[in-house]
């Protein structure tokens, strides 16, 4: 196994190859050895960095929740400054990333259908994602709201949270179906007609 100086170097290795085995494997079948074997890295050295599997699934939820809000970022700054426009650019960005990694799913989505009912931590770091992601895309829709494009009988939080409810089921069936029309009809939905004032 290799050693290295740098003290990042391991725990950014484990967080790697624990983001990939979970996303293709899921919790309960990954192992901490099969993490260690990925990561290339001894098995003891997994505990001088994370006290449990469990408290690295949380670690590996928090790290993609903030890559996801980086590329939250990434999208709206080129995209078009109308708010509701704005909305569509951003999932049609996340669409065709979901296509490129091969119809993975969300890790979100996939840990809280895992785990959240046997992993209070875990499930305490899977709501501050999903409440964090909630509020980014309200703040759009009431932005749409006072622009006059997305109507206004029902608060932007509201709206956000069904939306963004609809967005992970239609993750699922693209898990299950193995192509990201699901994804597309759900956005179309929502925006062309759900959301209309």
């Amino acid at each position: 196994m290799a050693r290295t100086a740098d003290k990042t170097d391991i725990p950014r290795r484990l967080t790697a190859a624990g983001y990939e085995l979970f996303t293709r494997c899921g919790y309960h079948a990954t192992g901490i050895q099969q993490i260690t074997d990925q990561a290339g890295v001894p098995k003891g050295s997994f505990y001088n960095h994370f006290e449990s599997k469990e408290a690295f699934a949380a670690a590996i939820i928090a790290h993609y929740a903030r890559w996801v809000d980086e590329a939250w970022e990434r999208c709206l700054s080129d995209a078009p400054p109308d708010a509701h426009d704005a909305v569509r650019h951003v999932f049609t960005r996340f669409i065709a990333h979901h296509e490129q990694q091969g119809c993975q799913g969300c890790l979100v989505g996939n840990f809280a259908a895992e785990v959240a009912e046997t992993s209070a931590l875990c499930c305490t770091v899977l709501n501050t994602s999903l409440s964090g992601w909630r509020t980014r895309l309200a703040e759009l829709l009431r932005r749409a709201q006072t622009e006059g494009s997305v109507r206004t009988d029902v608060d932007a939080d509201t709206l956000a949270t069904f939306f963004w409810d609809a967005w992970e089921g239609a993750l699922l069936r693209m898990k299950i179906e193995h192509h990201t029309q699901a994804l597309k009809d759900t956005v179309a939905l929502m925006l062309d007609h759900l959301l209309r004032p």
